[in-house]
């Protein structure tokens, strides 16, 4: 396992991709899916939970359409997805209880991509989604820093998985982005040096890659790949080709 974390925490651009497809999903049209009511007093945003998958996923549990992203918080196409299309997905076909969304950790940039994904995890299923959200907001501002990469990395060399988290998360900004909004630095450093969850996130990485999954973001619907999807309009078109 140690070696394992070691190779996943170098830099695996050259290795995977982010958003380098063209392709969409051409099926037939299904018939239409019924909307389906919240729990009283709430809606369906609320109900979110952790997947044995080590996702975490938002909407209807019982969603005829079940929409899974593999993602990377520094991958620009994954943001440009969640800043224009996360919240027609949210408001259009999660609230209606057709379409339950699950994000799952794809550490496309290695080393960098466990800062903000463990301290994306650090506060549980109640911030997941809007923290996600804010990090992806924030994007343009994190990759400035992100230049020196190579340099930085081979400073890390030789040190433990949990150093280099800390040290990737200090210079890239993260701990003061959490701390502004509401996870205490010490619960930060905490996660960001949690070996069982660096390791979890390394093994779901590895069970994403044996799906099939390569690059950044990549979809599944109902558990079929939408091949080279990328965009909110390819991915649209797909949950409305399933019924939605």
């Amino acid at each position: 396992m140690k070696l394992r974390i070691a190779c996943a925490i170098l830099p695996l651009i050259a290795l995977v991709a982010c958003g380098d497809g063209t392709a969409t999903n051409n099926g037939t049209a299904a018939a239409p899916v019924a909307a389906a009511p919240a729990p009283a007093g709430q809606d369906w945003t609320q109900t979110v939970s952790q997947t044995e998958e080590g996702g975490f996923v938002m909407g209807n549990p019982a969603a005829a359409l079940k929409l899974v992203e593999y993602g990377s918080r520094l991958c620009p196409t994954c943001g440009a997805f969640a800043n224009t299309g996360m919240k027609p997905l949210i408001d259009t076909y999660v609230k209606s209880g057709k379409v339950s969304y699950e994000f799952r950790e794809y550490l496309v940039h290695g080393a960098p991509d466990f800062a903000p994904a463990l301290l994306g995890r650090c506060a549980g299923t109640a911030v997941f989604f809007p923290l996600l959200e804010q990090m992806f907001a924030a994007q343009p501002q994190i990759l400035t820093k992100m230049e020196d990469a190579g340099q930085f990395q081979q400073s890390m060399a030789g040190k433990s998985p949990a150093i280099v988290s800390v040290a990737w998360a200090e210079k890239l900004g993260y701990i003061d982005f959490v701390k502004q909004r509401g996870i205490p630095e010490a619960k930060a450093r905490a996660c960001l040096s949690d070996q069982k969850q660096i390791e979890a996130l390394v093994k779901y990485m590895d069970a994403g890659s044996q799906m099939g999954v390569s690059g950044t973001p990549t979809f599944f619907l109902n558990g079929k790949v939408l091949q080279g999807a990328v965009s909110w309009p390819q991915v649209e078109q797909a949950l409305k080709g399933g019924g939605a």
